[in-house]
């Protein structure tokens, strides 16, 4: 047994944004390489119509999972949905859900967010800043949490010409900003955005800095972990060579030159290493 499956044999995790390309591979590995964890619960919200326990069905029926499927065929009972929706108080959980969450769940991956480059700000900081506080705060409740892993991304502060591995000042105050939208209209909001990002390019990076800065300032007693992935794309060959289920930022690029081999940008990872 190697030290990361002995560190999750009995473990039960929670996991936020599994339907998502970084969700999906997580949750493959991690469930592949660790035969012993216990149990996970996925925060899935209803989508298009469909009800949140068939869309982690229709998830786990995904190819991705088939190597996983050949080595434990009853994978699928590890895994719990729950109803949530991240735009609302308390993470839209029930007060049951809140309660097993509480006494069972000892790790936690928060990969939930909006990345759309174009979202709105308000839209955006209730993703992005909000729903992290709401994740704070659940964590702070959980009996035997031993990791808090939160999801950022390698350009939150794009701004800056090296960074480190530090969290940065906030480019505005965070919780003054939260305040201040909260009386604003979505045309005000709009208005003084560009003013807000400044030298960022849209809200995702802005917002996910302003998630890092409220981490700190509010995880301080938590066994807390930040990661910062660059760009994902496909896999290299583990689980399946070349997987992928979106066609969004470089994954449509690279398919539409794929005649050139030559190509290989230093600041994409693919999603197995």
């Amino acid at each position: 047994m190697t030290p990361i499956e002995e560190f999750y044999n009995g473990q039960t995790l929670l996991i936020t944004g599994a339907t998502g390309f970084i969700g999906k591979v997580l949750l493959e590995k991690i469930l592949r390489s660790c035969p012993g964890i216990d149990g996970v619960y996925l925060l899935v919200r209803p989508k298009w119509g469909r009800p949140t326990q068939e869309r982690v069905e229709q998830l786990v029926n995904c190819k991705l999972f088939d190597k996983l499927r050949q080595s434990q065929p009853n994978f699928a009972d590890k895994i719990h949905a729950i109803n949530s929706d991240l735009q609302h108080s308390k993470l839209g959980l029930s007060d049951e859900d809140i309660a097993t969450l509480r006494e069972k769940v000892t790790v936690v991956f928060h990969v939930a967010a909006t990345i759309k480059f174009d979202e709105k700000l308000g839209l955006s900081l209730k993703l992005n800043v909000v729903a992290t506080q709401e994740m704070l705060k659940l964590c702070k409740e959980m009996n035997s949490l031993k990791v808090f892993v939160h999801v950022s991304t390698a350009y939150a502060y794009c701004d800056r010409e090296h960074i480190e591995e530090v969290v940065y000042p906030p480019p505005v105050d965070p919780y003054k900003l939260l305040g201040a939208i909260e009386w604003m209209s979505e045309d005000m909001i709009s208005t003084i955005t560009p003013q807000m990002i400044g030298n960022r390019p849209n809200t995702y990076t802005f917002t996910k800095a302003l998630a890092e800065h409220v981490l700190v300032q509010e995880g301080k007693d938590l066994p807390l972990c930040i990661v910062r992935p660059s760009i994902v794309g496909a896999a290299w060959k583990d689980p399946i060579q070349g997987w992928i289920d979106n066609f969004n930022g470089p994954s449509g690029l690279f398919i539409a030159v794929s005649v050139c081999s030559q190509c290989s940008p230093d600041n994409v990872i693919s999603s197995d290493r």
